[in-house]
């Protein structure tokens, strides 16, 4: 998570990346919609387009359109859960409505194998990268008295 949040996890950088999932693809339509300083905007742009997030097209001479890689692609599902949780308990305004072949989406998250909602009190942490350590609540034995209650 911590690797993700240094590609991504700024204010500017994640608007971007939603005005360029909502199809907004020039500078100047991601500037006026996220309300970013020009000057911030830019640098977080390059940065997304230096880690392989978005790619540069160019549209006419000089001009460029910001669109996903296919790593940025893989963000969708991201944005889709910030936004999601955003809606429901950040804003007072009615949340974003989007649809799917011309029904509103839900999202929920799936387990690839079972197809059920995953849910966060049934995850559990089995192993982790060499170098990183496992975070979690530590395994405690009951004492002599919790166990005999």
């Amino acid at each position: 998570m911590a690797a993700t949040l240094e590609l991504v996890g700024d204010r500017w950088s994640l608007l971007a990346l939603r005005e360029i999932l909502f199809g907004n693809h020039r500078f100047t339509q991601i500037a006026r919609n996220t309300g970013a300083p020009r000057d911030r905007l830019a640098a977080r742009l390059k940065s997304l387009v230096d880690d392989g997030l978005l790619e540069k097209r160019e549209y006419q001479v000089s001009r460029s359109e910001y669109h996903f890689t296919e790593a940025g692609r893989e963000l969708f599902k991201v944005l889709l859960a910030l936004m999601t949780w955003g809606d429901k308990w950040a804003v007072d305004d009615p949340p974003l409505v989007l649809e799917h072949h011309g029904h509103q989406v839900v999202p929920v998250t799936l387990c690839d194998v079972c197809r059920q909602e995953i849910k966060a009190e049934d995850l559990h942490l089995v192993s982790c990268a060499p170098g990183w350590s496992m975070s979690g609540p530590e395994q405690v034995e009951a004492s002599p008295a919790e166990q005999a209650l």
